[in-house]
C-alpha cells in the first residue's frame, strides 16, 4: 500500500521540483510539466499546489512561483514579462516587448505599464488579471522570428523612444544593459531596420557595452 501511495505522490512531487528550480518570480503553464505526467493529473497537481498557497493561479492555465517582498513582507506582485513569456512558450510564438514595456525592462522608464504590450508571430490576443493588460499584436516573420530577442528588445525600445530622445543618458543605461556579445549580433540582425536605429546600434557597438553590463 505504501509504494502504491509513493507512486501517486511521486509525480506531484517532480512537478514541484520543477517548480522550484525555475526560481521565485517564475510563471508557467501546465504542458512543461506534461513529460512528467499526463495532463489531469498535472492539472490536479497544480490545483493542490495553489490550494496549499505554494504558487498562484493567474489567468486560465498560468501560474506562478511567486517571490517574496521583504518590503511588504508579503508575496510580491507578479512578473507581467514572466507572464507573456510562459504564454509565448506554451503557444510556440516568438514575442518581442514593445513600447513602455521594451523601455521599461531597459531602465529607459520607471513607469509601469497598465499595458504590457508585445509583437508576437502568432495571432493578435489580449489577456487580462488582476495586474493589467497583456497585449500581444501579430507582426510579419521578418519583424519577430529572424531577430534574436535581445535584438528585437534593443529595437523596440529605441522606437518608442524616438530619435530626438537619444542622449549620452539613453546610450549609457543601454550600454550597461547588453554585452559586447549582444551588440556585435544587433549590428548584423539590424542592418535592415530604419537608419537612425541602426546607426544608434552601431554608435553602441563601436563604443563598447559597459564592464558592468
Amino acid at each position: 500500500m505504501k509504494s502504491i501511495a509513493k507512486s501517486k505522490q511521486q509525480p506531484a512531487h517532480h512537478i514541484l521540483a520543477r517548480i522550484y528550480g525555475c526560481g521565485r518570480g517564475s510563471a508557467f503553464t501546465p504542458n512543461i510539466f506534461l513529460d512528467i505526467a499526463e495532463s489531469a493529473t498535472v492539472r490536479k497537481a497544480l490545483e493542490r499546489l495553489t490550494r496549499e498557497g505554494k504558487i498562484r493561479r493567474l489567468l486560465r492555465g498560468v501560474y506562478d512561483y511567486p517571490a517574496f517582498s521583504r518590503a511588504l513582507n508579503a508575496p510580491a506582485s507578479p512578473d507581467p514579462h514572466a507572464i507573456a513569456r510562459a504564454i509565448a512558450r506554451a503557444h510556440g510564438w516568438t514575442i518581442f516587448p514593445t513600447g513602455n514595456t521594451a523601455l521599461n525592462l531597459l531602465g529607459l522608464s520607471t513607469q509601469v505599464p497598465a499595458r504590457w504590450e508585445y509583437f508576437s508571430d502568432g495571432p493578435s490576443k489580449r489577456y487580462v488579471w488582476t495586474g493589467g493588460i497583456l497585449v500581444f499584436k501579430h507582426r510579419t516573420n521578418r519583424e519577430t522570428t529572424i531577430l534574436s530577442p535581445r535584438t528585437g528588445l534593443l529595437l523596440q525600445a529605441l522606437k518608442a523612444l524616438g530619435r530626438e530622445r537619444i542622449n549620452d543618458r539613453v546610450i549609457a543605461i543601454l550600454q550597461k544593459q547588453f554585452d559586447a556579445r549582444e551588440l556585435a549580433r544587433a549590428v548584423r540582425e539590424a542592418r535592415y531596420a530604419t537608419a537612425w536605429v541602426y546607426e544608434v546600434i552601431k554608435r553602441l557597438a563601436r563604443e563598447g557595452a559597459s564592464p558592468n553590463a
